[in-house]
């Protein structure tokens, strides 16, 4: 599988006290990166206060609502670790993956995400990982 985690896309043992800036964390990098206007972030908040992106397994997939579509200019994901985590709705996050889909992309990219991380293993691999690489790595290992 081609992964379109970048090392420049992931951020390793990052801190951050609320799901807010979780979200702020994730969409920025979606913004330097070029996927997004920054008119995006306000769209993942916007989603999140509908329902939440937590997906169990410690991992949260915050995203744009449908009508944020045209503030996507690629597809693209960003990856933040949390190993000591971040409260999601009561929830405990310790991976926040961003993302952004042009043209239905998002579900393929949503399905390869959702089947690594549906294995716990992975997601502690993932949580324990020590550079962008081996982080980029499970995922191409993971054969979706």
């Amino acid at each position: 599988m081609t992964t379109l985690f970048k090392e420049e896309n992931i951020v390793l043992n990052a801190s951050l006290k609320s799901q807010e800036e979780a979200i702020e964390q994730a969409g920025k990098i979606l913004v330097e990166q070029g996927y997004v206007t920054p008119d995006y972030i306000n769209a993942m908040k916007k989603r999140e206060e509908i329902t939440t992106t937590f997906m169990g397994n410690f991992v949260a997939i915050p995203h744009g609502t449908d009508e944020a579509k045209t503030e996507v200019l690629s597809s693209g994901l960003s990856f933040l670790q949390v190993p000591d985590g971040v409260e999601f709705k009561g929830e405990t996050v310790k991976l926040v993956i961003g993302i952004a889909g042009k043209d239905g992309e998002h579900l393929e990219l949503l399905s390869q995400i959702a089947i690594v991380c549906s294995e716990m293993e992975n997601v502690e691999k993932l949580v324990a990982a020590t550079s962008e690489r081996e982080i980029i790595q499970i995922f191409e290992d993971a054969d979706v």
